[in-house]
Order: structure tokens, then sequence, then C-alpha cells
């Protein structure tokens, strides 16, 4: 049983390690564009 515990906690690190490792080194920041939209005021 604790050598199951043991593994699952290495796999567990291991996988943070990669999650880590990618938002760092991947592309995540969003394509940014201009956005331009008619507003129509209802003013009286």
């Amino acid at each position: 049983m604790l050598r199951l515990l043991k593994f699952l906690f290495v796999i567990a690190v291991f996988l943070g390690a990669l999650v880590v490792g990618y938002a760092y080194l991947g592309d995540l920041s969003p394509e940014q564009r201009e956005v331009s939209e008619p507003v129509t005021l209802d003013a009286n």
C-alpha cells in the first residue's frame, strides 16, 4: 500500500512540474485584436 501511495505522489509531482513548465514555456498569451462595434444610445 505504501508503494502505491509513493507512486501516486511521484506521478502527482511529475504532472505538477509539467503544468508549471508548460505555463512558463508554452505560448499561453491570447490573440489580441481590435474590436469596434457601433452603439445606439436611446437618450431623449
